[in-house]
């Protein structure tokens, strides 16, 4: 463990730092640790992207270390060479697949303290996957779950009580409004129709977030009441679903943005976001459109009612119901007033609840809970 007075050392894992959710909670828990109590490294396996290069630009160290195959022998001594080397007070893994191999690893290295994480809530884990899980948290110091809908999941399928997983809900910038002049410009930019009421979707482009399931519903809505939307993302998909906007006559309603990093900007040039997925643990997507005040269409279904209160705050509506994500879209993108009211609700509620200094507060108590009794590597 870290000498007294010395900030405890701590090594931060994911299995990839592409854009999404989780990668952008990990840069904001680096980035806002207090340096005088933590010294955080990041660990991850492939994928990389703007978010790592920015955490190397704010001074935080990043390794990346490419795993071949699913097995691969040299990936497995890098690993256990870089945790002795390291002497890591806390290990804390983000994703199924690190918490797998650093586990693994342990007994080769130091003592040191492991962190579990929960997600989503795993709704397409194979019974194997559970029994990794089931063996992961069983032998984890700490286990935080992001929403209370994936915390019950997971300690249903593993048996872990839940009063043994910590909350930690996400934490989100809270932008300055956009000035009006700022808005339109950008608007004009981004290709949105003049007079045209705007949706956004923002992710990854993967078979979870549903996204046919919006250009379907989007195309149920009548030409003339049908809001214009915004695609920001990549992933798999991507050509899928270029052809998909295409067979559906959707040519002069969606436009494709491609990656983006000024996702904030996009949700206060919006006029409300959408998401459909089909699992969700407590998604960083609409907290993001939440604290920019644009209104969420989201789907009923893990983290989301967490986050979204009808007619509150945004709009649910039953994940895969392509009628009644149409009915929403069709709804908000007609009535000025209901817009303006949730998207302002919305911010509100995302100031109070999910800053993000309160999501690292959170965070390095647990840290600090676990530091000083650190789970032997080789437990059972």
């Amino acid at each position: 463990m870290a000498s007294t007075g010395a900030p405890a050392r701590v090594l931060v894992v994911s299995d990839e730092m592409e854009v999404g959710g989780s990668q952008r909670q990990i840069a904001h828990l680096l980035a806002g640790l207090d340096r005088t109590r933590w010294q955080a490294e990041l660990l991850f396996f492939r994928n990389r992207s703007f978010l790592a290069d920015r955490l190397v630009e704010a001074g935080i160290r990043v390794h990346e270390l490419p795993k071949h195959g699913r097995v691969d022998p040299r990936f497995v001594l890098c690993l256990a060479a870089l945790l002795r080397r390291g002497r890591y007070d806390i290990v804390h893994c983000y994703s199924l697949t690190a918490e797998l191999w650093v586990r693994a690893v342990l007994p080769l290295a130091p003592r040191c303290a492991f962190i579990a994480s929960v997600r989503g809530l795993c709704l397409h884990h194979t019974r194997q996957q559970w029994r990794f899980k089931r063996w992961i948290v069983r032998r984890a110091d700490a286990v935080i779950a992001n929403a209370r809908a994936g915390a019950r999941a997971t300690a249903e399928h593993t048996g872990l009580p839940l009063a043994q997983i910590s909350l930690v809900p996400n934490g989100v910038e809270i932008p300055a409004p956009l000035a009006p002049e700022r808005r339109a410009a950008e608007r004009d930019a981004l290709g949105v129709p003049p007079g045209r009421r705007c949706g956004l979707f923002v992710g990854r482009f993967v078979v979870v977030k549903d996204i046919p399931l919006l250009l379907d519903a989007l195309a149920r809505v009548a030409p003339e009441r049908r809001p214009f939307l915004l695609l920001a993302g990549g992933g798999p998909l991507d050509a899928e679903l270029r052809d998909r906007a295409g067979q559906l006559g959707l040519e002069a309603d969606v436009r494709f943005l491609g990656e983006r990093s000024d996702a904030q900007t996009l949700m206060q040039c919006a006029d409300f976001l959408v998401l459909c997925s089909r699992e969700e643990g407590l998604s960083n997507v609409v907290l993001e459109a939440m604290a920019a005040g644009c209104a969420p269409i989201a789907s009923a279904v893990g983290g989301n009612p967490e986050l979204v209160e009808h007619e509150h705050n945004g709009l649910l509506f039953p994940g895969g119901d392509a009628d009644a994500l149409a009915a929403a879209l069709e709804r908000i993108g007609g009535d000025d007033a209901l817009r303006v009211r949730l998207g302002t609700a919305a911010r509100a509620d995302a100031e109070q609840g999910y800053a993000i200094e309160e999501m690292v507060r959170r965070t390095e108590a647990v840290y600090a809970r676990v530091s000083g009794a650190p789970h032997s590597a080789g437990g059972s």
